[in-house]
C-alpha cells in the first residue's frame, strides 16, 4: 500500500496533533557533542536533580524478584495507601502510566466528537493532543501575565464544553490560580462541565493561597472535578511512570472503565508505596528546590535578566534573544534546557532547578552565552 493511500486509513481529527516534544536525552547530547555523560546535566525536564532515594532503590530491588508476575491490576495498595494520606477512600483514586494516561483516559470517557474542551495557553500541551485524539474541539483561552484567567474562561464555557483544564501551578510558567479564585469558578462552573486540575507540581507550592483541593472532594463545593498528581517529580519516580487521579467516586468508575490492564507496572506500585512510606525525601526535594530558586532569582536579577517567580520547580526565563538559539549554545557546554518555542514563546527557555553545583554552572554559562555577539 502506498502512503497516499495509507493517509486514507487515518482518522481525519489526528492529523490536528502536533506531537509532544520531549527534553532531549543526555546520551544523544554526548553523542552530539562528544561529552562524557557525567559533564552533562538535564535541566529540561522538571525531574528531580537529587536522584532516587537510595531507601526506594533497595526496596526496588526486593522487587525484581517478582517482576516475572503481572501486578496488581487497580493499583489497590498504592490507593488505599494515597486515600489514608488524604483521609479519602481507595475508591477516590485512580493510578495511571504517569499523568498522562489519566489524561487520555478522561478524554476517553466523556468527551465524543463535537464536543468542547477549554484549556489555557500556554499549558501542558498534552491536553490539547488527548481532547484531539478524542476528535473534541479546543478551545484556548490565553494566560493573563503568565496566569490562568478562571474568568475567562467561564465565559468561553457553552453547552458543548465537557472539560476544563487547569495546571496548577501552570506548565511552562509556574505561576497559580488562588483558593479565592478556584472557589469563585468552581460556584460558577455549571454542572455540565468537569474541571481537571493538574497538580504534577503541587508539592513545591510554598503560597498559602494556593488552594486546598482536597477539600472540594469533601464535600465543601459539590461540583464535578478530577485532580491529578504524580510520583514524578518530588518523589523522583519519572523514570517509572506513575501518577494518580483522585475525583468521586463515580466518576472514578466510569474511568477505569477505560483504564487499561495493568497499566501500572510492580515496579512503580512497590516505589510509590516506598515514597509514600518515607516522606523525609519530599522535604529534602523541596528544600533544595526553595534554596534553588532562591540562588537564581538573586543571580537573574543581578544580571539584569527577566524571569516569572515560581511555584513549581522549574523557571521561565525571559531573553531578549530566541529561546532555541540560547538553548543549542548551551548544550555544547552540556547543560540541557527546555526550549518554549512550542508553548508559543520563542524568546524563554523554562530552566528545571538542580542542585547547588548545576544551578551555579548554568548561570555560569547562561552569562558567558549572553555576552557573545551572535
Amino acid at each position: 500500500m502506498n502512503n497516499k493511500n495509507l493517509k486514507k486509513l487515518v482518522r481525519p481529527n489526528l492529523f490536528k496533533i502536533s506531537p509532544y516534544i520531549p527534553g532531549r536525552p543526555k546520551e544523544e547530547i554526548c553523542r552530539e557533542f562528544n561529552l562524557a555523560k557525567k559533564d552533562v546535566i538535564k535541566m529540561a525536564s522538571n525531574e528531580n536533580a537529587l536522584g532516587v532515594y537510595e531507601v526506594i532503590a533497595d526496596e526496588l530491588k526486593k522487587c525484581l524478584e517478582e517482576i516475572y508476575l503481572y501486578p496488581e491490576g487497580g493499583g489497590k495498595e498504592v490507593c488505599k495507601k494515597l486515600g489514608d494520606q488524604w483521609g479519602l477512600s481507595p475508591d477516590n483514586f485512580i493510578l495511571g502510566n504517569g499523568c498522562d494516561e489519566i489524561i487520555s483516559m478522561v478524554c476517553e470517557t466523556f468527551l465524543k466528537p463535537g464536543d468542547e474542551a477549554v484549556i489555557g495557553k500556554p499549558t501542558f500541551s498534552y491536553y490539547e493532543i488527548a481532547c484531539r485524539i478524542a476528535d473534541a474541539k479546543c478551545v484556548f483561552v490565553p494566560l493573563r501575565n503568565y496566569k490562568y484567567d478562571l474568568t475567562d474562561i467561564l465565559k468561553k464555557i457553552t453547552s458543548k464544553t465537557k472539560l476544563v483544564f487547569i495546571c496548577n501551578p501552570n506548565n511552562p510558567t509556574g505561576t497559580i490560580v488562588t483558593k479565592k479564585e478556584v472557589d469563585k469558578f468552581l460556584h460558577l462552573l455549571p454542572d455540565h462541565v468537569i474541571a481537571v486540575f493538574d497538580e504534577a507540581y503541587a508539592e513545591y507550592v510554598d503560597d498559602v493561597n494556593f488552594p486546598n483541593s482536597m477539600e472540594y472532594l469533601r464535600g465543601k463545593i459539590n461540583k464535578n472535578i478530577i485532580i491529578l498528581r504524580t510520583f514524578s517529580k518530588v518523589y523522583s519516580l519519572a523514570g517509572l511512570r506513575i501518577g494518580y487521579g483522585i475525583s468521586n467516586s463515580e466518576i472514578i468508575k466510569y474511568l477505569n472503565l477505560v483504564r487499561k490492564p495493568f497499566n501500572v507496572n510492580r515496579l512503580a506500585q512497590c516505589a510509590a508505596l516506598a515514597s509514600l512510606e518515607h516522606k523525609e525525601w519530599l522535604d529534602r526535594s523541596r528544600e533544595m528546590v526553595f534554596d534553588g530558586k532562591e540562588y537564581l532569582y538573586k543571580q537573574l536579577d543581578k544580571s539584569g535578566i527577566k524571569y516569572v517567580p515560581s511555584q513549581a520547580n522549574f523557571l521561565l526565563i525571559e531573553l531578549a534573544r530566541k529561546g532555541e538559539i540560547i538553548s543549542d549554545k548551551l548544550l555544547a557546554y552540556g547543560i540541557i534546557v527546555r526550549p518554549t518555542t512550542s508553548f508559543g514563546l520563542p524568546d524563554c527557555i523554562r530552566v528545571t532547578v538542580g542542585t547547588k553545583k548545576q544551578n551555579k554552572r548554568f548561570i555560569e554559562v547562561l552569562k558567558k552565552i549572553l555576552l557573545l555577539n551572535f
